[in-house]
């Protein structure tokens, strides 16, 4: 195993994921956005040569729900720990342990995420002088982690979910000397200003990205 996708996610259920799109969507709208966002991620990373694509999954009972609503070739592992810099360090560890020599996490709610940004992420990782890749997000988090070796200082005093969470971890790879390669910033959906953004994007003409089912479900809401 040389490339490893890791796409994070928590099962769909109704009041358990998305709830801050409620307003305007109901729960079980925001839970059948969530599962949209999630097999249209999944479908189009496994289009990536030389990559083997994981579901990091939470809670790890789950996997049954996650098989039948991913027909995709795709392995599965269980997230651990508390804090999201926890379960991030811990799935960076399994796999680098099982022999992956390039690790890249995502989120699993940026569907219309160019691949092209995947591929950048990796050939920037094939680079002995980067220590770790990242792909800063719009709300001043990132969306994309990728390393060669594991640094856990990256996942160590960072105030996670706050508009300082890249800030924050550029300043602990400067503090311990880490060559960090950024990638194009991107958005993920958390709110509704992050929800009519997608809408605009996916409303768009020329419009190349590739979100099927996210994109026949918001016309279902009559939100395109």
């Amino acid at each position: 195993m040389s490339n490893a996708l890791v796409i994070f996610a928590k099962a769909p259920l109704v009041g358990q994921v998305k709830t801050r799109l409620c307003p305007p969507l109901s729960l079980e709208e925001a839970a059948e956005l969530a599962r949209c966002f999630l097999v249209d991620m999944v479908e189009r990373a496994c289009r990536l040569p030389t990559v083997r694509v994981y579901l990091a999954i939470m809670p790890a009972e789950s996997e049954p729900m996650f098989r039948v609503l991913l027909p995709f070739p795709v392995e599965y592992v269980a997230q651990r720990g508390v804090s999201l810099g926890e379960r991030e360090h811990n799935v960076f560890d399994d796999l680098l342990q099982r022999g992956a020599t390039r690790v890249v996490l995502i989120g699993s709610d940026i569907p219309t995420l160019p691949l092209s940004y995947l591929q950048e992420a990796f050939s920037h990782l094939e680079d002995s002088h980067c220590d770790a890749v990242f792909g800063p997000s719009h709300d001043g988090g990132y969306y994309l982690v990728g390393m060669r070796v594991l640094h856990p200082a990256l996942f160590e005093n960072i105030p996670w979910s706050t508009p300082s969470v890249m800030a924050e971890t550029s300043a602990q790879a400067r503090k311990h000397n880490l060559n960090v390669a950024l990638i194009p910033s991107w958005h993920d959906v958390d709110d509704k200003d992050d929800l009519s953004y997608l809408v605009t994007e996916l409303s768009h003409p020329n419009s190349e990205t590739h979100a099927p089912r996210t994109k026949a479900f918001l016309v279902r809401l009559g939100l395109l």
